[in-house]
C-alpha cells in the first residue's frame, strides 16, 4: 500500500461523493470516483488501494459488482447502504466485503472504518518471516530458540541469539551498532549499549568459530558496525 492511499469511490449521488471527498482528501488519501457499473468496470485498479461501493447504483447494484469483482481482485471493499438492514450487511460481508457504512453517517466514523480495514489489510498481505534461517554452515530456528553451527547446538544467551538471527537475516549487509542494539537488547543509542554491543559480537564470535580466527564471519566495518558473510565452502 502506497504512504497515500488511493481510494476509488462508487457511487451515483454527486453531492454526497464530493462531501466524501472533502473530508477524506485532508486526511490524506487520494481520490477517484465512478458513478456506475459500467465505469467501475471499465476503470483502471492498478494503484487503488480500496474501494467504497454504494449498494444502490444504477444498472448493477453494489452486490452484483462485488461478486464478480471478487472473482479476480482481492482489493477491500467497504459497502455503502442506505438501508440500516442486518439482512444487507450480512449479504455484503457474504460476498466479499470488509466492511459496510449505513447512510447517513458520520465523515468521521467512514474515515476511521477507512484506515481500520487498510491497517488490517496491509497486516494480512504481510510476508510471514519463516522461523528457519540457513545461512553457510549455521542453521537456526526461531521457533524452538535454537542454532547449530557444523551441525553442533550453540549454547547462545537470549541476547546472543537475537543477534545471530538478525546477522543471518541480514547476510551481506553491512549493519550498524544500532540496529544490532535494537535486535539483541532492544534498545537504541548511548555509549554503554555500543560497547555492549560489540561485547555481545565478540561473544557470538567465539562460539561461532572457537578453533579459528574470531572474524572468519562476522568482519568490522569501520565507522559502522558489522557485516555477517557467508563462509567459503
Amino acid at each position: 500500500m502506497l504512504s497515500q492511499p488511493h481510494l476509488l469511490l462508487v457511487d451515483d449521488d454527486a453531492e454526497l461523493t464530493e462531501m466524501m471527498r472533502e473530508y477524506l482528501e485532508p486526511e490524506g488519501f487520494t481520490i477517484d470516483v465512478v458513478s456506475s457499473g459500467v465505469a467501475f468496470q471499465n476503470a483502471s485498479f492498478q494503484s487503488i488501494d480500496l474501494i467504497i461501493l454504494d449498494v444502490m447504483l444504477p444498472g448493477k447494484s453494489g452486490f452484483e459488482i462485488l461478486r464478480e469483482f471478487r472473482k479476480t481482485s482481492s482489493i477491500p471493499v467497504i459497502m455503502l447502504t442506505a438501508k440500516d438492514s442486518d439482512v444487507d450487511r450480512v449479504v455484503g460481508l457474504e460476498i466479499g466485503a470488509d466492511d459496510y457504512v449505513s447512510k447517513p453517517f458520520n465523515p468521521r466514523e467512514l474515515v476511521a472504518r477507512v484506515r481500520a480495514v487498510l491497517r488490517r489489510t496491509s497486516a494480512e498481505s504481510k510476508p510471514v518471516a519463516s522461523t528457519h534461517v540457513h545461512v553457510g554452515d549455521v542453521m537456526l530456528d526461531s521457533s524452538t530458540r535454537t542454532a547449530r553451527c557444523r551441525g553442533q547446538v550453540l549454547d547462545l544467551t537470549t541476547a546472543e541469539f537475537n543477534l545471530l538471527e538478525f546477522f543471518l537475516r541480514k547476510t551481506g549487509q553491512p549493519v550498524n551498532r544500532d540496529e544490532l542494539s535494537q535486535a539483541a537488547f532492544g534498545k537504541r543509542h548511548g555509549t554503554m549499549i555500543d560497547r555492549n554491543v560489540d561485547t555481545l559480537v565478540s561473544k557470538l564470535r567465539r562460539k561461532l568459530d572457537p578453533e579459528s580466527g574470531y572474524e572468519h564471519r562476522i568482519k568490522t566495518v569501520r565507522n559502522l558496525g558489522y557485516i555477517y558473510t557467508q563462509p567459503l565452502e
